[in-house]
């Protein structure tokens, strides 16, 4: 792990036109990545490995897990139910200081955040030849899969329409398309919902052969309970 302190000071240091050696070294209050990030209101990881990363591909859920996309913190919230897309901490912060200025009327609300841009994206300019490296640090992003559950809001009771139409204005600040969810949302396995299987009474089972005779068993010390 490597901390941009020290270069930090170096470029201030060669700016002000001071030499970077230790005895003339300058003390700032600045946090290492204020220097690549614009706007601390913004999100951001403290520290990094690499500054510059690949671009890499937005993850396709093609395995059997379901993890994040269902609520785990608050009442209700949403996610994507259409392609997955890369979400940059400018649309992030965007949306949650839209969930937080609706909800300042009601005291405790919280705003649960499910994702963070981690991934440093760097820019090169319009017309620029090939080569001569990457180019320069311009944002941090995350890329989300289909499913995945953005924002979650909760902490005190909210009523069903207030928590729609605060989340719908969340969702319109965001690149992709958004779902309404709440505690009894089924998860989503890419666009595929696996909702669980439905309760066969007694009478069915005793009408259709097809059931195990275990199923019939629990079936009839479920009804006798």
């Amino acid at each position: 792990m490597f901390s941009l302190s020290s270069l930090s000071r170096t470029v201030l240091g060669s700016a002000r036109g001071l030499p970077s050696s230790s005895q003339h070294r300058i003390e700032t209050s600045l946090s290492p990545l204020s220097l690549f990030t614009r706007g601390r209101a913004q999100l951001a990881p403290k520290q990094v490995k690499h500054l510059k990363r690949h671009k890499g591909r937005i993850p396709i859920p093609i395995g059997g897990s379901t993890k994040g996309t269902t609520l785990a913190y608050g009442d209700w919230g949403i996610r994507i139910i259409e392609n997955g897309a890369r979400l940059t901490a400018k649309q992030l912060t965007t949306a949650q200081e839209v969930i937080q200025k609706k909800l300042k009327v009601l005291k405790g609300a919280k705003v649960y955040l499910r994702v963070f841009p981690d991934i440093p994206v760097c820019i090169k300019g319009n017309e620029t030849r090939m080569g001569k490296g990457k180019g320069t640090f311009e944002y941090w992003a995350t890329r989300v899969p289909v499913g995945r559950v953005i924002f979650e809001i909760g902490g005190i009771p909210i009523r069903e329409e207030l928590a729609r139409d605060v989340l719908r204005l969340a969702a319109a600040k965001l690149p992709t398309k958004m779902e309404f969810i709440n505690r009894s949302t089924p998860p989503r396995l890419g666009n595929l919902l696996i909702t669980p299987p439905k309760p066969v009474s007694e009478a069915a089972a005793k009408v259709d052969p097809s059931i195990p005779a275990p199923a019939t068993a629990a079936l009839n010390a479920s009804a006798s309970s």
